[in-house]
This record gives C-alpha cells, structure tokens and sequence, in this order.
C-alpha cells in the first residue's frame, strides 16, 4: 500500500488524484492534505480519506479550516494535525511515514516540498510546471543523486514516459502535442482584442486560471518543452510540438528509422494519475476506454511561432540555460495575472515576458533559496515594467478640459 502527501489537494489534479485512491482504497493510504484557500473542499476532502496532517498556507487559513469543522460538526478527534507555511510543506514531503509525493501546487510554492522529496528518495508525481521550469537541474541532479522515481503527471510527458519504456537506444524526438487553444483559428491581426472570459475557454480540458491561459498563449506548451527536456535529457532541437486539437494522442517518440510510438488515451487526467502511482505495474483505471468501432478524425498541424511567439522564446530559453527559464516562468505568472485583472491585452503578455528576460541578468543559480531569489527578482522587475507601461499609456490619453 502507497502511502501519499498530495500538494495542491482542492485543486483539479488533487481532486482527482483523491478519485482514484477513492476507486482503489486498497491500494493507497492518505497521509496529508497540502491546500490554498478552499478550506470547504479541505474539510470535505478531511471528513472523507482522514489523513494525519493537513496544511493551509497561513494560521488565518487554519483558523477558517477549524471554523469549517465547526460548522461541520466533525468531532475533534477525527481532525488531523493542523499546520501552515512552506517548512509544513516540506516536512510532510520527506515524512519517513510516506513514501509518495504528488506535486500539484501551482507555482513556485511547491519548489522547494518537491525538491525536499527528491533528496529524500520519495515518488513524485509531477503535475507542477514550476519545479522544472524554475530548477531544473538541481531538482535532476537530487534525483540522480537519490534515485528517487520522478513520474510525470501532465498528460504529454506521461505519455513520453510510456513511450520510452520501449527504449531508449535510436531514439531521434520526442513530438508533443498541443490542442491548440481557443484561439487555434483566430487570425493573429484578432487576438489583441480577445477577452480573459475567451481566453478562459478552453476547448479540451478543465484547468485553472492560469495554465488555461497559458494554454491560449501555448506558453503552457513551451513550459512543456522545457520540462521534456529536463525529464528525458532531450535537447531543445529533439523536441518537436504539434497542434492536435482531439487532444487523444498524448505524445509520439521517433526512432532513428522514422518509426513511431504513440501514447494514445481518453482526456481524462485519471489515468495520468493512476500511472504514476502504480508504474510500473498497471491497473485497470477509472477512466473511458477509446472506441475503435466509431468513425473519428485525427487531425495535426504545425504551431503558428508568429502568431503564439511565447513557445518560441520558451525554446529559446532552454537553450539559453542558467536562469533564463525561471525569469520567463516568473515573467509570465505576472503578465497572465495583469491581463485576467484586465491591465493589458492578450498580445502584452508577450510583450512583457519578452521585455522583462531582456532585463534581467542570467545567472547559474546553486541552491533552491538562488532560484527563489531570481524569482522574486523577476516578479519584480515585471510588475516594474507594467507599472511604467501603464504610466505611459495614461500619460498618452488627452487630459480633458
């Protein structure tokens, strides 16, 4: 029996990685529940799979958690441990009561549990983009170093890691593929004036805010990219993406003789999920099976790099190195958080990625603190740029008389 800490458990990967320990109690055991603020789903997620420690990120959100039991009337002795701040996050991380980590806070704020779990010779199952994208390799080289198993959650990378168990040797690429977004179609010339409630429809998956923009901008595909390389020691060049807007086949490795292997599973992050806590034995998932009987249509193109520069210039930065793919990772959370609150438009958050790396020194940071530092440099000197971008913009318009 696996016994886990999920990080990011209200969110769509906790949620549904609580599905299948929900499907397949047997196997799995919770031991803790890492949150941010929906303390209603916490408590229901506490009532349900009982685990011993649960975490918020500050006392105020404790204090709304127990309030919650309250209103609940969960008796005392069924709550679990209450704690807060990211050293809770890495202690039930590396905990010699677990054995699995899954990753699925959104951000940096899941850096420094994971890395504290890979040293510890843990299972991760990676569902948070950051971890590599910010700190690539020193989160490798600590996995190296402790043999711990990194098992990709994103639907792309476990697909490659399918792939992959049939070899290694002669392997030419790895293509991963893209939905394209909501704006797949949209002319370039339109996309200025798309609105965040467009940008937030996605047309396959169900996501957060963040990544779903993200998806639209195809930074999330970038960071996808990026993350590749990392995992499997792919170089940028070996690394191809995509558009495929079925969104059923995953990922596809090539060989050095143009032969093809394709992961190839419903739209269901399940089975992702279940892949990772399982490898590399596999059981039957709580997930639709593909119909071969009914007629379907595989389409697939190339990206548009003109059109959606920000997978450009994540390529870009994983060939560049150092701390390039942690500014641009930073850059972006700022650019997507100014256009969903309405600061700029859907092209700026381009702009701004691409202004805010132009600025910001690349350094080879050491240590996990290094990484969060030119994170926090990077937030920065982006909220620096919208703020002058802004005074201009005011600056430009007539003052009435």
């Amino acid at each position: 029996m696996r016994t886990i800490t999920v990080l990011g458990s209200t969110g769509s990967i906790g949620t549904n990685t609580l599905d299948v320990v929900r499907k397949n109690h047997h196997l799995y055991n919770v031991y803790a529940l890492a949150a941010g603020q929906n303390v209603a789903r916490l408590a229901e997620q506490i009532a349900e799979f009982h685990p011993r420690v649960a975490i918020l990120p500050s006392h105020d959100g404790i204090d709304r958690l127990r309030a919650e039991f309250a209103r609940r009337d969960l008796p005392q002795a069924e709550w679990p441990e209450l704690a807060s701040g990211p050293q809770a996050l890495v202690d039930v991380s590396i905990c010699a009561d677990i054995d699995t980590v899954i990753s699925a806070i959104v951000g940096v704020a899941g850096l420094e549990a994971t890395y504290a779990a890979a040293r510890a010779g843990k299972r991760i199952g990676l569902a948070n983009k950051e971890v590599l994208v910010a700190s690539g390799k020193l989160v490798m080289d600590a996995v190296q170093a402790s043999g711990a198993d990194l098992i990709p959650v994103d639907s792309e990378h476990n697909g490659a890691h399918q792939c992959l168990r049939a070899g290694r040797a002669e392997v030419r690429r790895l293509i991963l593929t893209a939905s394209g977004g909501p704006f797949r179609t949209t002319p370039a010339a339109d996309l200025d004036k798309v609105t965040p409630a467009e940008a937030l429809r996605h047309p396959t998956w169900k996501m957060g805010n963040r990544i779903t923009i993200d998806s639209a901008t195809l930074m999330n595909k970038g960071f996808e990219v990026i993350e590749a390389c990392w995992l499997f020691d792919f170089k940028p060049s070996q690394v191809d993406v995509v558009i495929h807007p079925q969104s059923s086949v995953h990922a596809m490795i090539e060989y050095s003789d143009g032969s093809i292997l394709a992961q190839i599973s419903a739209t269901d992050m399940r089975m992702p999920i279940q892949y990772a806590l399982t490898w590399p034995d596999r059981f039957e998932a709580p997930v639709p099976t593909i119909n071969w009987l009914e007629e379907r249509r595989w389409d697939f193109s190339p990206p548009d790099f003109g059109k959606f520069p920000l997978l450009k210039l994540a390529y870009e930065c994983q060939r560049r190195g150092g701390s390039a793919t942690c500014t641009l990772n930073a850059a972006d959370e700022i650019a997507v958080e100014a256009f969903l609150g309405g600061r700029i438009g859907f092209t700026a958050i381009a702009e701004l990625v691409e202004e805010t790396l132009s600025r910001q020194p690349n350094r080879d940071p050491g240590t996990i603190q290094e990484v969060l530092e030119i994170d926090r440099e990077s937030r920065a000197l982006a909220r620096e740029i919208l703020s002058r971008r802004a005074a201009v913009k005011l600056e430009a318009v007539p003052a009435v008389d």
